[in-house]
């Protein structure tokens, strides 16, 4: 089994790093690590080292020792950018959860026209902190060293800037009616940035997919069946991860 990762707030500089708070308590109380076992330490920022558990002290105080230079993953090529219309409840936090391992790179959120839930004020910022804290947990978990960034939510205007600017854009939808293309077969860029679009249960409107279309996204399928917009990106991602070469 891959050693547990711990995020620190700065890399380690030299031989022996103590993991305190909340990540030491974890290390300490929950994972009960003890001396000789592997650890690795990373900012999720894509910095990371490997070390050694030293010494656990007290119920949060762990003392590692670091083997090794801290190195860096190399940014992943190319990007892939979620747009995840919010779902229903505690399907968002589902949704970015399952991306994350995946190994999608960036989530935006997305106030879609047809979305049941609504981010705004106090409410907004509190569900924005838990998407964030759940890619953050997520992140670890899946023993990733660059977690993805979870963005301001955005609208519908935002989003097409952000197509706009993709190598590759596509909306994921699932009219029988409409015309539109397998994922499968989409010619797809080696490097650059990838921006999916992942409309809410009520579906993409018309008057969003006209504003996407004039950004240069074209609607595409996954297949037969019509999958949850809290499911939909992990499946669209785990197909390009694969069609990319990044899983290999």
């Amino acid at each position: 089994m891959t050693a547990p990762v711990f995020v620190v707030e700065r890399m380690p500089t030299g031989a022996e790093f103590v993991l305190e708070g909340p990540e030491g308590r974890h290390a300490v109380s929950v994972k009960r690590l003890q001396t000789g076992e592997e650890v690795v330490l990373t900012d999720g920022l894509g910095h990371w080292a490997d070390g050694t558990v030293r010494t656990a002290e007290g119920k949060d105080r762990l003392t590692v020792t670091v083997r090794g230079a801290v190195q860096e993953e190399p940014e992943p090529a190319p990007r892939i950018t979620v747009v995840q219309a919010l779902p229903k409840g505690d399907r968002g936090e589902l949704a970015v959860e399952t991306m994350t391992e995946t190994g999608v790179d960036t989530i935006v959120p997305w106030q879609a026209a047809r979305c049941i839930t609504q981010w705004k004020g106090e409410r907004g910022a509190k569900a924005l902190t838990k998407w964030r804290s759940t890619a953050r947990e997520a992140g670890k978990q899946s023993r990733r060293v660059r977690f993805p960034e979870v963005t301001e939510a955005m609208t519908t205007k935002q989003v097409a800037a952000l197509l706009a600017g993709a190598d590759f854009a596509a909306v994921l939808h699932e009219d029988r009616d409409h015309d539109s293309t397998p994922l499968a077969t989409a010619e797809l860029p080696a490097t650059g940035t990838i921006v999916l679009v992942v409309g809410p249960e009520g579906g993409v409107s018309p008057q969003e997919l006209a504003a996407f279309a004039e950004a240069g996204a074209r609607p595409y399928r996954l297949g037969r069946s019509v999958l949850r917009t809290s499911t939909a990106g992990t499946a669209a991602a785990a197909l390009l991860l694969g069609r990319t070469g990044r899983w290999g």
